[in-house]
């Protein structure tokens, strides 16, 4: 299957040829016109979709990559230990679902080497082939999309913002929990907000996050598959003013959120959308990525993949009931207990943050505890 996948450029080969022993150009395998990369003992792989049907624009215009690929490749790892290729690009198809269809395989492949796949692409629709890639894997998905839209529009002219009617209704419905981080309520109809408090599922306002960037590390701990939308970027921070955005996650805020997906023991695949043909963009973008491997080559393997015996147990009691929260002393991190649905003696630990613990010693049940339990019972 992997020979749908395109090589870089002669010009690439080229021009890595220029670069510095020690640079990401210089260290990673990469798919080229001779070579292919060897997939053993691999933990990252990077794959560009030459996509953007989906947009409003309904562009057919090919993405040209080859600039974001040079700030990339011209970066410098840092103490990292995992290896890393790139893939190529994946083209687009006679029709878009033939793109989600390619996108499925490849990503669901690399998901059964557990290998994670990095997917920078064109229109935000992608994540639908990204999700389905999870069908063959016999797991709920938790989603987490970085996004100043919900997504939820049954809009079937514009893909790239409805994608999310079709993860949530389509079937085989894999969907466990979705959270929106950095929504602009402007862009989101009341119905859309609505429904998405309705389902359970959590939305996190622009200025709720940029308030406290750390409310999001929980959310992003809890979640399999992260897609970022470079639309929830303020333009002035991504250097794009074709189309103005004066409002959004600054530069800092977005490689903080992509840093807590990297760190993120259970986050599988990662996606970073809406890149367009703006070559000021790749140099945000690449520091994006930078960030996102750099918190990978620090995850630490907590919970669920130690015992919660290793952690520091903190019983709070309230008037009606006790909350029993875990707290790491390696990562500082923080759980709190969840009833299993069938078994009342399986219990569940649920990522939280500090601020939870502290809001239940004041006798406040913490939201996204009610959050867990109500979607457990719905």
């Amino acid at each position: 299957m992997y020979e749908i996948l395109k090589p870089i450029s002669t010009e690439l080969e080229t021009y890595i040829q220029t670069l510095p022993k020690h640079s990401l150009g210089k260290t990673i395998d990469i798919h080229t016109s001779k070579s292919f990369p060897e997939l053993d003992n691999v933990q990252i792989a990077f794959i560009t979709v030459n996509e953007s049907r989906g947009t409003l624009l309904n562009s057919k215009e090919d993405i040209n990559f080859d600039t974001l690929r040079k700030n990339w490749y011209q970066l410098f790892p840092g103490n990292w230990t995992s290896k890393m290729i790139d893939l190529g690009s994946i083209e687009a198809g006679e029709s878009i679902e033939d793109t989600y269809v390619a996108v499925k395989l490849i990503v669901s492949d690399l998901l059964k080497k557990k290998i994670l796949p990095i997917v920078i692409g064109g229109s935000q629709d992608i994540t639908y082939g990204m999700y389905r890639s999870y069908d063959t894997q016999e797991q709920s998905v938790n989603l987490v999309c970085i996004d100043n839209k919900i997504d939820v529009v049954n809009d079937v002219v514009n893909p790239s913002e409805s994608f999310m009617t079709r993860i949530i209704m389509e079937a085989p419905t894999n969907l466990h929990n979705f959270s929106v981080l950095g929504y602009q309520t402007y862009f989101n109809s009341q119905e859309e907000i609505d429904l998405i408090e309705k389902m359970y599922f959590e939305a996190y306002r622009l200025g709720e996050v940029i308030s406290n960037v750390k409310i999001s590390e929980p959310v992003l701990r809890d979640a399999d598959l992260v897609s970022l939308d470079c639309n929830a970027i303020k333009s002035a921070d991504l250097g794009f003013f074709s189309h103005f955005n004066p409002n959004g996650f600054d530069g800092r805020e977005i490689c903080a959120l992509a840093r807590y997906a990297g760190l993120s023991d259970r986050v599988s695949s990662f996606g970073v959308f809406n890149i367009d043909n703006v070559s000021e963009k790749s140099l945000l973008i690449t520091q994006i990525l930078w960030y996102f491997v750099e918190g990978f080559n620090f995850r630490m393997n907590e919970y669920p993949y130690i015992s919660k015996a290793n952690y520091l147990k903190y019983i709070v009691p309230l008037e009606e009931q006790e909350l029993i929260f875990y707290k790491s002393d390696v990562s500082d991190r923080w759980w709190i207990e969840i009833e299993g649905l069938d078994n009342k003696d399986h219990k569940i630990l649920f990522p939280c943050s500090h601020d939870d613990y502290k809001q239940a010693l004041q006798n406040i049940v913490p939201e996204r505890w009610w959050l867990a339990n109500k979607k457990l019972l719905a």
